[in-house]
């Protein structure tokens, strides 16, 4: 009986080995990807990586980014996967990210990798701003359609105009960071007046605007062109317009948090990030994805759209990125939804 309990004792030690030897990682990730996507990215990557378990912390760009930097000096996150760039260099210039090099990076676009030696951040795909515009109720209401920017400062459009609020939403701050790119500091702020005297009010999501003007709610919704483009392949009575000035964009990227408790998982989940089947992912959600030859064309997505897109100076927005919101919020936070 003896050796039979000790024969036991050591077989039930080393099921308990074995266990612990395969114990799945997990890790904490942030992130502003939809949250209808969420699941989908998960289940692909766990394909290929069963042992990693990915428990989301889900919320928009404005959000997620204000969490990041209140944990500064006690990180949460292991991995931030789908956050705006113009986030990520502001979290790099804080020595908040682990710079790493994934493997296969070299395949992808420069302009969606970060240009240090070893990158802190690398990119998974572009959104770009465009104008949704519901012809059936514009037509209502006697609307003709915008082709500018400049043209939703008409009196027209008083109260028939939605967009995010660009302190929550990155949509709506690639929108703020553009407009003062496009028109200069002065002359954007001035425009952004003669809109706001339009606006009927700010969401605080970058899809809502579209959304809502797909649904009839509002003629006008200045929001992502994909957006738009999947609500009208759904039936929606939409034109996507692209306005005359140029539009601004923004990248969703990646990045390991510094300070992370399982470094050798969340790299991992990086390389993951930037492979080819990861990018036709992204390209379910996204025209524009960071691999290059694996972006398909999209039914109703602006064909002059890409050559519409500014050279935008990703480092101007995300060193002025507190500036700016405080005075957008000075001037124009009256007419934001509830949070």
């Amino acid at each position: 009986m003896t050796i039979l309990k000790k024969t036991m004792t050591s077989v039930a030690a080393l099921a308990i080995s074995a266990t612990a030897a395969f114990a799945e990682a997990e890790l904490t990730v942030y992130t502003a990807i939809e949250a209808e996507d969420l699941a989908r990215y998960a289940e692909t990557f766990n394909a290929s990586h069963p042992d990693i378990k990915i428990n989301w912390v889900r919320d928009s760009t404005g959000v997620i980014t204000a969490k990041l930097l209140a944990e500064r000096d006690n990180p949460q996150a292991d991995v931030v996967w789908g956050l705006a760039a113009t986030s990520l260099l502001l979290l790099k210039s804080e020595g908040m990210l682990e710079a790493y090099a994934p493997a296969g990076v070299e395949k992808l676009d420069p302009k969606f990798v970060d240009k240090d030696e070893t990158p802190a951040w690398v990119g998974m795909d572009a959104w770009v701003a465009s104008v949704c515009y519901n012809t059936v109720e514009a037509e209502k209401l006697g609307l003709t359609p915008p082709t500018s920017w400049k043209d939703l400062t008409d009196a027209q459009y008083k109260g028939h105009v939605i967009m995010p609020n660009p302190a929550s939403s990155g949509t709506g701050f690639l929108d703020v960071s553009s407009w003062l790119q496009i028109f200069g500091e002065d002359d954007g702020w001035a425009f952004m007046d003669g809109l706001h005297e339009n606006i009927a009010r700010y969401t605080h999501s970058g899809s809502a605007p579209c959304k809502l003007a797909a649904s009839g709610e509002i003629p006008i919704g200045v929001s992502f062109a994909f957006r738009g483009a999947k609500s009208k392949a759904a039936g929606a009575p939409l034109e996507i317009i692209v306005p005359s000035e140029g539009v601004g964009w923004d990248m969703e990227a990646t990045a390991i948090v510094a300070g992370t408790d399982d470094l050798e998982a969340a790299q991992k989940l990086v390389d993951f990030t930037i492979t080819k089947e990861a990018n036709e992912m992204y390209n379910v959600g996204y025209a524009v994805v960071a691999y290059p030859g694996i972006a398909k064309p999209v039914e109703h997505f602006p064909t002059n759209l890409l050559d519409a897109m500014i050279d935008n100076d990703f480092e101007f927005a995300a060193n002025n990125r507190a500036a700016i919101l405080k005075e957008w919020a000075s001037r124009y936070d009256g007419k934001s939804d509830p949070k």
